[in-house]
């Protein structure tokens, strides 16, 4: 998915392993560009690969860009709390661990601050989850894209073993959960 739209709206969203987040947002009625990077703190080239640990700080994210006439930012949080992944577990989703996986919410300006912070009181309200909510809210900085043969890996990966593993029993439970945002890929 590469063509921004005009009058677009951008976010950027940490919630685990930055291919799963990916593909699940690349199925978001309204997206029009999903890129997949580092946010957090500038990180030259690939020297995020030598740490996997997740020591130096930046956190895996997903870049969206959205035409708001279709989909919400807010919708875009129902995906990312509901189908992205699980906001409860901390620097861990599926089997990555380390703080690099953390679920954070980049926000770019006052609304998109507003949302977050609403839809997580909103969630603990209602107590959705077994157990706390413990996805960051912060403002969003540098985002560094990771290399060409990281994008779209969903895509280009159909077969890998984490793709079958996870990604794809994610993709059928967005599917199932929030039909009316799940649109299949063009």
């Amino acid at each position: 998915m590469r063509a921004a739209t005009p009058a677009a709206e951008t976010a950027i969203f940490s919630a685990g392993c930055y291919w799963t987040v990916e593909a699940v947002f690349e199925h978001v009625r309204g997206v029009t560009l999903v890129e997949a990077g580092l946010s957090g703190r500038e990180v030259p080239g690939r020297a995020y690969l030598r740490n996997p640990t997740g020591t130096t700080g930046p956190a895996e994210a997903v870049r969206v860009t959205w035409d708001p006439s279709k989909v919400t930012y807010e919708d875009l949080l129902r995906v990312f709390f509901t189908a992205a992944h699980d906001p409860t577990s901390t620097d861990r989703q599926g089997p990555d661990v380390g703080a690099r996986y953390r679920s954070v919410l980049w926000v770019a300006n006052d609304r998109q601050q507003q949302a977050a912070v609403a839809g997580i009181a909103r969630l603990e309200g209602a107590k959705t989850f077994a157990r706390p909510i413990v996805t960051q809210v912060a403002t969003a900085g540098a985002f560094n894209l990771v290399p060409e043969d990281q994008q779209d890996f969903v895509e280009k990966n159909p077969g890998h073993p984490y793709v079958v593993t996870w990604d794809r029993p994610r993709l059928a439970r967005f599917k199932s959960s929030l039909p009316t945002l799940f649109r299949e890929r063009r």
